[in-house]
């Protein structure tokens, strides 16, 4: 630089520092936003379509305290959040009720975020069973959460010195465990069912009753496969007796009660009964009890003046029952077969 004088380079080198120095203050203090990925917001209330939502710092500022939230869970529920530095993975997963939902995203001095989805009715019947896709529970943890809860509140009531008040014959045991079941499982419920034992069983992830597009409706009533129409027809209702918890409900596993699994149905037809249909419920080895004998459960129905009762007998007993047109046996005209709910059919 021979010609410039020397105080001149200083001056310039310090310009430039206080330049650069007054860039890094005002990045620094500079409101940052969040920059996020297209993404879709129109999508199926199917219960297991998910999304992800990718998303940065304007300014490259850590997310630090990222914070994500869901106006309604039941419409969509945060499946997880992953952050490293400036970003961050958003994955969600849509609920089963069919109306739009905020999610809201936050982190520590950044403005926040909140955009809208939208959750179409999902109408499908994959299996043409006339159980919609969006009731089926698509993940193993979900249905085997399922058949836990089912099997345990059915066993439950053979211990209460009363039973639940809607419960006098076969078909209200199997509706009453199979709602319950569904239900969200939290202090104040566990106090309303009086359970004798609370296992860490968890919930079922995908839906809790009623916060389904069908409500409180959660047994169809008559043949067909699902259209859209069966949102509001009735052809879904809180009531459905053994017969037509058998034939629109369940399906045929086998004859064979060797493959039946906990909470499956042993399904009977005694012709010349006021009510030939009878189901027993397969609990396998009991959740409040010790010992690993298989065992079922049953609640006898009516007869006359007397209202009939819970019975929970081992399997060997039931195989063996002096009357064997109860035995659950292929020889048995009267056995109708191992069935299992429609809701434990996923489609994956």
């Amino acid at each position: 630089m021979r010609g410039v004088p020397r105080w001149f380079a200083v001056l310039a080198v310090v310009a430039t520092v206080v330049v650069l120095g007054a860039f890094s203050v005002r990045q620094a203090f500079a409101p940052a936003a969040f920059v996020v990925d297209s993404f879709p917001t129109q999508l199926p209330a199917d219960g297991f379509t998910t999304i992800q939502l990718k998303l940065r710092s304007s300014t490259g500022r850590d997310l630090r305290g990222l914070q994500v939230s869901v106006d309604d869970p039941h419409r969509a529920a945060v499946e997880s959040v992953v952050v490293r530095g400036d970003a961050g993975t958003v994955s969600l997963r849509m609920g089963v009720m069919p109306a739009d939902t905020t999610v809201r995203i936050a982190a520590n001095n950044i403005e926040p975020f909140q955009t809208q989805l939208q959750l179409q009715p999902s109408l499908s019947d994959s299996l043409g069973d006339g159980t919609p896709d969006f009731l089926r529970l698509h993940d193993e943890a979900d249905r085997e959460v399922f058949r836990r809860w089912f099997t345990l509140l059915a066993e439950s009531q053979f211990f209460q010195k009363q039973t639940a008040k809607e419960i006098d014959d076969c078909a209200s045991l199997l509706r009453y465990a199979y709602r319950e079941a569904l239900r969200e499982h939290d202090s104040a419920w566990v106090s309303s069912v009086a359970l004798p034992h609370v296992p860490a069983l968890g919930g079922i992830r995908q839906y809790q009753y009623p916060f389904t597009a069908l409500r409180a409706s959660l047994f169809r009533v008559r043949e067909g496969s699902f259209s859209v129409e069966d949102l509001n027809n009735g052809v879904f209702a809180q009531f459905a007796d053994a017969k037509t918890l058998w034939r629109y409900n369940s399906h045929f596993v086998g004859r064979d009660i060797s493959r039946a699994r906990r909470g499956d149905l042993l399904f009977f037809r005694q012709d010349g009964h006021h009510l030939p249909f009878h189901a027993v419920i397969f609990l396998g080895s009991s959740q409040i009890e010790a010992g690993g004998e298989p065992l079922v459960i049953y609640h006898t129905g009516p007869e006359g003046k007397w209202r009939g009762e819970i019975r929970r007998p081992t399997l060997a007993e039931l195989m063996n029952f002096s009357d064997p047109r109860w035995r659950p046996v292929p020889s048995n005209p009267s056995f109708l077969g191992v069935y299992r709910w429609n809701i434990l059919q996923g489609t994956d």
